[in-house]
């Protein structure tokens, strides 16, 4: 184990560490990798070899980054290795700035120990397993891979380099952060993001169907949220992907749809089941679903929607209808119209003045199908 200062934070329920490292610490436990595009065959560094002297041994350093398809880093570029390189030796020399003043983001593959100083203290030890390239980079590789090119001017040094550490974050969620943070500034390729997109990087397969509804439900031309989600945090759509994905997550994770075999048989059909669910949403609620001023199309009633998805599919069921069929799950959700209406929706009205949650508004839709004719809600 290797025992490094850190501070434990949490925000969101999520737990991470703000910890100190030294360039040896990184130099032995951070693998670097990028995103293999497959048949495009594309080397993991960009940049051919310039007649320039270079002060980085490509060859040695070109055989530390590996490349595969679950990775997410893009290639690796070579000028800006070589300006970093630069940077570090005029920091080095001049010693009137820090070279690695940031904090990197990483992410370490088990479960990280944490021992404060005192009860209750937020200061204290991380012990990080001592094994080589347990630690992977969210952001910051180039600047990680700058310094293991820069170690042998480093070694004899005192050297930290800040860091944010979590332990053992979901591939989804590795994702989603390191797209937040370099889609735009760092102007990742639309090849890249493609590629990020894909179910490859999702191995939970409760997940991989919810990523398969969410893009059905964006880019199929009859969905009513036609463009209208923010795919991996970039795009013109108003409601984010993974509030969306979560929820759909969970609901696929569990046996709500009638046991695992009909939740099995369920995934299968899912994209179809929620485009018309939605496309019958809309018409139920057309007046707040066309107009600027309700929240019908906010994260918090689409993921009220789809909660209560598994008590439509009941009703289908017990109909004896296709789970799919975009005229029976309409008769199935026909009662939200009478029982709850376009007003419930209004954002300066009922909305705020309810303080609506997910699940107060799925209670109140489980409520009207439940109870079609009329129930105190």
């Amino acid at each position: 184990m290797i025992n490094v200062a850190a501070i434990r934070m949490q925000q969101f329920g999520v737990q991470f560490y703000q910890a100190s490292l030294t360039a040896e610490d990184i130099d032995k436990l951070v693998r670097f990798e990028v995103l293999n595009y497959g048949e495009s065959g594309q080397p993991a560094v960009r940049g051919g070899k310039k007649k320039v002297p270079s002060k980085v041994n490509w060859d040695l350093l070109e055989r530390r980054i590996g490349s595969s398809e679950k990775a997410y880093q893009r290639q690796i570029i070579r000028r800006k290795i070589d300006e970093l390189v630069q940077y570090y030796e005029q920091c080095r020399q001049a010693r009137d700035l820090p070279s690695i003043p940031g904090a990197v983001i990483i992410s370490c593959d088990e479960k990280l120990t944490f021992e404060a100083i005192e009860p209750g203290v937020a200061v204290g030890r991380l012990k990080v397993p001592e094994r080589e390239g347990i630690l992977r980079a969210i952001d910051g590789q180039h600047r990680l891979l700058a310094l293991h090119a820069d170690i042998d001017n480093l070694r004899g040094q005192s050297f930290s380099v800040p860091a944010i550490i979590f332990d053992r974050l979901p591939e989804d969620h590795v994702v989603q952060m390191f797209v937040t943070i370099n889609a735009k500034h760092t102007r990742l390729n639309a090849s890249h993001l493609v590629s990020l997109s894909g179910r490859q990087l999702y191995r939970d397969d409760a997940l991989a169907a919810a990523h398969d509804v969410v893009r059905a439900l964006n880019d199929r031309e009859d969905s009513p949220l036609h463009g209208e989600i923010k795919l991996l945090g970039v795009g013109r759509g108003r409601v984010a992907q993974a509030p969306i994905a979560q929820e759909l997550k969970r609901l696929f994770a569990s046996d709500a749809f009638g046991g695992p075999r009909k939740s099995a048989d369920f995934r299968e059909d899912s994209k179809r089941f929620f485009v018309n669910y939605f496309k019958q949403v809309s018409v139920v609620f057309g007046a707040a679903w066309n107009g600027r001023k309700y929240s019908v199309r906010s994260a918090t009633a689409l993921r009220a929607f789809i909660r209560v998805a598994p008590d439509v599919v009941r009703r289908l069921d017990q109909e004896h209808a296709d789970r799919g069929d975009f005229r029976a799950i309409g008769r199935a959700i026909a009662p939200w119209g009478r029982r709850i209406g376009d007003l419930r929706f209004e954002t300066d009205g009922a909305w705020k003045r309810t303080g609506t949650t997910v699940e107060s508004l799925a209670r109140e839709l489980k409520l009207a199908l439940e109870y079609p004719e009329g129930a105190s809600v």
